[in-house]
């Protein structure tokens, strides 16, 4: 097409069909857009999906491509989704869950695979994540490696998989832990002994997940002698800045579920240090990245097939200027008060505090006393209980990411500049990977927000005009409610005003008798 005349890398994948893994997820379906509208001479994407709630892979491929983000492909191009074939597997079942066909096809016609698939429950146990994450990724190099034209296959880690390591660097780390050992010990060892040890196995990893990516780096690298490999790392994905529309995001995970439960007034407090450079990545920059990176990977295996597996971070430094959870935290909450959510809880006015006690204190006072006070309430209309479960997991959710927003680290990503310099200008131009040169941070968060009002929670646009009065009207009750509180402290301190003076004097008699000067002058 006119549009990627000239692109080396839509070059690259012309003639080609490539396999993803995890095509379904919020990174998985901006690949999929984007090789489609970037690459249209792309033979064939195969996406590896399962069946979920009665409803075939087929199925849920049709509904996939009915999400706004496939609106442009579905105005201008709407032949290029038949590219797109959906192939019944799950990365979490023997052999990929293949037919013998499916297998069949996907050994004879394709060369790229996109490894994306991943549970991203930071909450789950280690069985759970080592099948899905560590031993579904070995499933996906065993097939790799029984592939006749194989090229690369390219692994979506992550850019927190070694927590422990402060300066992260654009190669993989060595591990003392056999990843197939930890594979093999989920298997004889029961739930309930395998959740007594996981704590010393994964430390210092906060959670199960992080753990597993950083085992899966591993097993990818131990394959490179057989598979042409690669590791992409994002930092903390956020919604798109550009493409296919701003704004665009399809779940809660991370900030998302900040940003919507702060903008609602459930969220009023969070362990966060606001100093520290909030790692995060838009989606459609990181696709960009990774599509990029592939025949950059192909051409240094060519090149050298002995070669060390090609590490690509893909974080924001060098890119824009550092911002702080601090400054998202202050224009977030300036943009939630002209472009405010339906259906709030509460006026937005949470804050963040690097103090784990006054955000304990903080969390007791503006969320759990409001929940239990709100279920109560619930209790004597006979009507169904909700807040304190909602409270019960939003906490946990808090627990697991508040261990990135109180920690920090340094990212390399020469390895994406040196990346970004090689690109042509059509290639920039299809392919962008860089922050616009008009970026503002706050254009960003109002399309944030915006996105996740119309994409996560169905608001309707029209709503914001009504919902600016009643943000108003809830800031008037917040004030009001504030003050009622304090003049009750202040009536209490009052009433027992005889108890505090009696108590303040008699320790001001006991201590003047005790010092040493305390003698009488005749």
């Amino acid at each position: 097409m006119a549009e990627n005349a000239g692109s080396a890398i839509a070059e690259f994948y012309k003639g080609r069909s490539v396999l993803i893994t995890g095509a379904t997820g919020f990174m998985g379906k901006v690949l999929v857009e984007k090789l489609l509208f970037g690459c249209p001479d792309l033979s064939r994407i195969y996406v590896l999906i399962r069946n979920k709630r009665g409803l075939p892979p087929a199925l849920r491929l049709e509904e996939m491509f009915k999400a706004p983000l496939f609106d442009r492909l579905r105005v201008g191009h709407p032949e290029r989704f038949s590219k797109v074939t959906a192939v019944e597997g799950d990365v979490c079942l023997a052999d990929l869950g293949l037919s013998a066909s499916s297998r069949a096809t996907l050994v004879t016609h394709v060369s790229v695979v996109f490894h994306c698939a991943a549970s991203l429950r930071l909450e789950a146990g280690l069985k759970e994540l080592v099948n899905a994450n560590l031993e579904g990724t070995h499933r996906v190099l065993q097939l790799c490696s029984q592939l006749q034209h194989i090229k690369m296959m390219l692994h979506l880690s992550t850019a927190f998989c070694h927590v422990d390591v402060v300066e992260m660097e654009e190669r993989v780390y060595s591990s003392d832990i056999n990843p197939h050992d930890v594979i093999n010990l989920t298997k004889w060892m029961d739930g309930q002994s395998m959740d007594q040890v996981t704590q010393r196995l994964i430390s210092p990893h906060p959670n199960c997940y992080t753990y597993t990516k950083r085992l899966s780096e591993t097993l990818v690298d131990q394959s490179r002698k057989q598979i042409p490999v690669a590791i992409a790392r994002p930092s903390i994905v956020t919604p798109s800045i550009e493409e296919p529309m701003p704004g665009w995001v399809d779940n809660l995970n991370g900030p998302m579920g900040l940003l919507v439960g702060g903008g609602k007034g459930v969220i009023r407090t969070m362990h966060c240090r606001g100093e520290l450079c909030a790692q995060v990545i838009p989606v459609d920059k990181a696709i960009n990245a990774i599509i990029a990176f592939v025949p950059t990977a192909v051409a240094i295996y060519d090149k050298n097939r002995n070669a060390e597996t090609p590490v690509l971070n893909i974080t924001q430094e060098g890119f824009v200027d550092p911002v702080t959870w601090s400054e998202v935290l202050d224009k977030g909450k300036s943009l939630c008060w002209n472009h405010p959510f339906e259906m709030m809880l509460w006026y937005p006015n949470g804050s963040i505090h690097s103090s784990y006690a006054l955000h304990y204190l903080c969390a007791l006072l503006f969320h759990w006393l409001p929940a239990y006070f709100i279920d109560i309430l619930m209790l004597v209309f006979q009507q169904k209980t909700f807040m304190v479960r909602i409270q019960t997991r939003i906490q946990e959710g808090l627990r697991v990411l508040q261990y990135f927003t109180t920690k920090e680290w340094k990212f390399h990503n020469r390895n994406l500049h040196k990346l970004d310099k090689s690109m042509s200008g059509v290639d920039k131009a299809v392919f962008p990977i860089g922050a616009p040169a008009d970026f503002q941070l706050e254009t960003y968060l109002k399309d944030c927000i915006l996105g996740a009002r119309l994409y996560l929670m169905k608001e309707n646009p029209a709503t914001l005009p009504r919902q600016r009065w009643v943000i108003r009207g809830l800031y008037v009750l917040d004030r009001l409610v504030t003050m009622l509180f304090y003049l009750f402290i202040m009536r209490i301190i009052y009433n027992n005003s005889h108890y505090v003076l009696r108590f303040f004097n008699s320790s001001t008699t006991g201590a003047v008798s005790l010092t040493p000067f305390n003698t009488r002058i005749k």
